[in-house]
């Protein structure tokens, strides 16, 4: 799930180099993924109205329920 963040946010992302993703396990064993960009990428990875950072939560989710978890995106 944490590649599958990190290949999307590299590919919408101007400085690729600058795409933290860093993945923890709460004790709901709820997966907290942390997303961190440049300053000036964090418009294009949060869209319009939120609806690219939105899609990314929708992809994330679908693969969480695959591997049988739950997992929630924080764009920090």
């Amino acid at each position: 799930m944490k590649d599958l963040v990190e290949f999307i946010a590299k590919s919408i992302a101007s400085k690729p180099d600058e795409v933290t993703v860093t993945e923890e396990i709460n004790d709901e064993d709820v997966t907290v993924i942390k997303l961190e960009v440049a300053a000036e990428d964090k418009g294009k990875v949060i869209g319009r109205q939120g609806r690219v950072a939105q899609s990314i939560r929708v992809l994330l989710r679908v693969s969480a329920v695959k591997s049988g978890t739950k997992a929630i995106l924080e764009i920090v």
